[in-house]
């Protein structure tokens, strides 16, 4: 199994859920008001300064759909720019059914 963590601007959930969709995960965790600074992107600390919030979507599903979710975002990333949308992808060793 693979783990994929999505973190992207509020505005652009529907689409990170629509990739899901496109690739038939159903099942994932949505982290709400995600605060952080990338290396490209401007700081999202919920702060008068530095306002706004990301979210983080985050599945464990079979390889070929994490793979498939992972080239879908960089799709996205192609469209939007490298601000906005970051996917990270890892290895799961063990997990309870």
């Amino acid at each position: 199994m693979k783990a994929v963590l999505i973190v992207h601007n509020v505005a652009i959930d529907e689409e990170v859920n629509e990739i899901l969709e496109s690739v038939g995960i159903s099942c994932y965790t949505k982290f709400t008001n995600v605060l952080g600074k990338g290396r490209l992107s401007e700081p999202h600390l919920s702060t008068d300064v530095w306002p706004g919030i990301n979210y983080g979507t985050f599945v464990v599903t079979e390889p070929v759909k994490a793979k498939e979710v992972m080239e879908n975002v960089r799709r996205m990333r192609g469209k939007l720019g490298s601000e906005g949308v970051k996917a990270f992808m890892w290895k799961i060793d063990d997990i309870t059914e």
